[in-house]
């Protein structure tokens, strides 16, 4: 008489790898950040199947401006240094800088939090980063997606992605149509490398070995590379309601030199004059560290310019004064000449 094979015992979703119970909690603990950045306009946020935002009536012509992104390869150091409180401002900064610079108001943005396994605990830092950077936008964290997709990544690891939508008054779009030849290039400075170049910025630190408590301008290094990125909506909000902005420029991947001609016609060139501003120190550490040409750096990294702002000439005073009292630091760096044939776009010298 030969044994019985014993029957297997059941399988769970958590013997699969995803803890709902884990995804729960997350939520539960989001909804308090996520309800400090509501405006009057959701009707839904988050916990539905979708969330609902009505446009408010202040818009005649309502356009709706869209943009997404991630952190990029930011998120390594965010790993290794255990550092994740401040990707989360990334996250909404590369979206909503992006949409401001047509003239849209971010009106809500979405996350999307991915990882192996969840933690709680980090991915509600991560989010309560996300939803600090609304409440600077001005912006409601609307709702989001936590997908936990066991073998998909490493312990300890995630991945992020942000989508921002905005509105602007069709008449009021901002697209670089107007900017003609002796125009004002200002520059906004950035609060480090914002969420670019990072893949360059971690050979420079596998190469050099330094010190994470290394002085740079006054503080650590490790701060001084995961600094979040600037968010510049409000103060630029207020700069299209006072004044003519002609264009304006995130300076995101492609740094000065790739990102100032995407708002210029074919016809036009900016001149930047690289003494108008100061290298911050990160930038002079990264430089002289990774021995990176001055070419490189400016097609890479934003060198201390997160946004660029074009005005007329007879405005540039003004507008400098305005940024100034919404405590922004804002440099004249350059001008807008008549493009000569071959001349780049954008020329740094």
């Amino acid at each position: 008489m030969t044994a019985s094979t014993p029957s297997p015992s059941p399988l769970t979703y958590r013997d699969a790898g995803v803890d709902i119970d884990a995804g729960d909690a997350l939520v539960e603990r989001i909804k308090p950040a996520a309800k400090r950045t509501m405006r009057p306009e959701v009707l839904a946020g988050i916990g539905g199947f979708g969330a609902l935002f009505q446009i408010s009536k202040k818009y005649r012509e309502p356009v709706l401006v869209s943009g997404t992104d991630g952190v990029g390869t930011k998120l390594k150091l965010a790993f290794q240094w255990n550092r994740h409180d401040t990707v989360g401002q990334d996250l909404v900064a590369m979206s909503v800088n992006d949409i401001l610079v047509q003239g849209a108001e971010p009106l809500f943005f979405l996350d999307y939090f991915a990882c192996g396994r969840l933690d709680v605990e980090t991915a509600a830092t991560v989010v309560e980063g996300i939803a600090k950077g609304c409440e600077l936008a001005g912006c409601s964290l609307i709702g989001g997606e936590t997908a936990e997709m066991p073998s998909m990544y490493p312990d300890g690891e995630y991945d992020l992605a942000g989508f921002a939508v905005g509105a602007v008054e069709k008449a009021e779009i901002i697209d670089g149509k107007w900017i003609r030849p002796g125009d004002v290039v200002l520059g906004l400075a950035s609060s480090g490398a914002h969420s670019n170049g990072y893949s360059l910025i971690r050979k420079i630190i596998e190469r050099a070995k330094p010190d994470l408590a290394l002085d740079i301008g006054g503080v650590p290094l490790a701060d001084a590379v995961m600094a979040p990125t600037r968010i510049y909506v409000k103060p630029l909000l207020a700069l299209i309601q006072a004044l003519p902005v002609k264009g304006m420029a995130h300076i995101t991947g492609g740094g000065l030199t790739e990102n100032i001609p995407r708002v210029l016609g074919k016809h036009l060139t900016a001149i930047i004059d690289r003494k108008n501003w100061p290298l911050p120190p990160l930038f002079q550490w990264l430089q002289k560290e990774g021995q990176v040409a001055d070419a490189e750096m400016h097609r890479v990294f934003n060198c201390g310019i997160g946004m660029v702002v074009i005005v007329a000439e007879a405005d540039a005073g003004a507008a400098m004064q305005l940024l100034a009292a919404a405590g922004e630091q804002v440099y004249h760096i350059g001008r807008i000449e008549a493009r000569g044939e071959g001349q780049a776009q954008t020329v740094v010298r």
